[in-house]
């Protein structure tokens, strides 16, 4: 029995002094090994032996890069307003040893050493410059950390502002600014886009009278030579067919109708021309009507020229000649006469006609 029990005090004293002697170490991590209190040496990855009872094992150091955020700390500006900031550290340990033995907590001495630097910083700001300049606010402070740090053993990597939080009434008055200045760019956008639209439509309306007035006188150039030929073919016909006074009248007659339509025509002139072209017309109509109630014997003389004559010679053309006349004379009568009911009509109406 009492072989049993020091055997099994063996066993557990043999255990004790094997966990006490051999050490794993895993990767990245470190850990300080003391020797009657003092600093022997620092256990890196793997596996390491050490003296039982004699020497001692500090804790674990993790050699990773770390992340700590901090709680917002309150800051006041250069122009005397308080600020929150939320911030981020990011740091590695480079020297187990230092980061044991050169400081107590190294991570509360980052976060101190953050936050009065932090209002060193940013009290040498104001509030628009706070807002626009983190870029240059996290460089000063991974500077003065790594500067502060490096005796620690310890490497600042990087630190990042992630909020900044105004006081509620400066919120307020940027969210106004803010809307002010968006709504006078939305004025500005606005009133570009008019001027714009004002523009584009003064230069359509240029080039398209433009284009109206170039149409225009083509039209009027090419109506106006339109005009020129006919006329000059209607000159050319009439001089070709050579007509008699009588037949102008006729044509001066159908014109009169129409021109005392016009509401405008209140003084129109029938020329003496005109009259004495009708009384010839008249007479000869008035001689056609003597000639035709009586057949006369013919003179010697117009019989012999017809006997002398064919068919087809003046002789034969008398008689068309004198239809002809009548039917202009009846014409020129039913013309007369329309202008007379034409001109009785305007009379009445009020116009003035005058021969």
């Amino acid at each position: 029995m009492t072989q049993a029990v020091i055997g099994a005090i063996a066993a557990v004293v043999a255990v004790v002094v094997v966990l006490r002697t051999v050490w794993i170490v895993p990767q990245a991590r470190a850990q300080n090994v003391e020797r009657f209190g003092r600093y022997l040496r620092t256990l890196e990855a793997g596996l390491h032996f050490v003296v039982p009872f004699v020497d001692k094992v500090r804790p674990r150091i993790d050699l990773r890069e770390q992340v700590v955020s901090f709680d917002p700390q309150p800051v006041i500006t250069e122009d005397n307003l308080v600020v929150r900031i939320d911030t981020v550290l990011y740091f590695q340990v480079t020297d187990p040893r230092a980061a044991e033995y050169e400081i107590a907590n190294y991570i509360q001495a980052i976060e101190q050493l953050t936050v009065t630097t932090l209002r060193n910083v940013i009290g040498a700001m104001d509030l628009e410059e706070c807002l626009t300049s983190r870029e240059k606010i996290n460089s000063q402070l991974r500077i003065v950390l790594d500067e502060a740090s490096g005796k620690w053993g310890i490497r600042v990597n990087r630190v990042e502002i992630k909020a900044i939080d105004p006081p509620p009434s400066i919120k307020e008055a940027m969210e106004k600014q803010m809307r002010a200045e968006r709504d006078k760019r939305a004025a500005i956008l606005t009133a570009e886009g008019v001027r714009q639209s004002k523009i584009l439509t003064a230069e359509g309306e240029k080039q398209s009278a433009i284009l109206n007035s170039e149409g225009a006188r083509q039209s009027a150039i090419l109506r106006a030579d339109g005009q020129a030929q006919a006329i000059d073919r209607v000159f050319t016909a009439i001089h070709r067919n050579d007509p008699d006074p009588k037949l102008l009248a006729y044509q001066y007659l159908q014109v009169l109708p129409e021109l005392a339509k016009g509401e405008g025509n209140t003084f129109w002139v029938i020329p003496s021309e005109v009259t004495n072209a009708l009384q010839g017309v008249s007479r000869a109509f008035a001689k056609d009507t003597g000639e035709s109630a009586g057949p006369k014997e013919p003179p010697h003389d117009a019989v012999t020229a017809e006997k002398r004559e064919d068919d087809s010679g003046p002789a034969a053309l008398e008689a068309p000649s004198r239809d002809r006349a009548a039917e202009v004379a009846r014409a020129a009568q039913e013309a007369a006469s329309a202008a007379r009911q034409e001109a009785e009509k305007a009379k009445a109406d009020g116009l003035d006609a005058r021969p």
